[in-house]
Formats: C-alpha cells, sequence, structure tokens
C-alpha cells in the first residue's frame, strides 16, 4: 500500500484517540467552570477548553486535507 495512505490513516487514528481520551477532562473542567464561574483558576481551565476545540478542528480539516490528497494522487 501507498506511504500517504498509511500516514492518512495513522494521522486519522491517533488524532481521534487523543481528542476522546481528553474528552472527559474536558467535560470536567466544563463542570468546574459552570460551578465556580468567579474563581481564577476558571478562566485558565477555559483557555485549555478553547484550545482543545480549536486543535480538534484542526485535526479534523488537516484529516480532510490528507483524505483528499490520498485520492488525488490515487486515482486522479
Amino acid at each position: 500500500m501507498d506511504l500517504l495512505l498509511w500516514i492518512t490513516i495513522g494521522f486519522i487514528i491517533i488524532g481521534y484517540i487523543v481528542l476522546t481520551s481528553m474528552k472527559t477532562s474536558m467535560e470536567n473542567k466544563l463542570a468546574y467552570i459552570k460551578a465556580n464561574s468567579e474563581d481564577e483558576k476558571s478562566s485558565v481551565k477555559a483557555k485549555s477548553i478553547v484550545w482543545w476545540i480549536t486543535s480538534a478542528t484542526v485535526w479534523g480539516i488537516v484529516s480532510m486535507f490528507l483524505i483528499v490528497w490520498y485520492f488525488h494522487n490515487h486515482f486522479g
């Protein structure tokens, strides 16, 4: 099989595992923010949630780009 296919599959699988393993932690941070909205630690936890959402979005965009790139190289 093609190296680009393995890179694409590996990137998608590893990224999915990382994001789902961090999901519970982010839910706990969100619950803490809702309970203690005036606390100073809430802003730090909110920033980490925003970075997690940003990284999930970037991971999705890069995954789509890799899939399109693979199909373009293989079938195009």
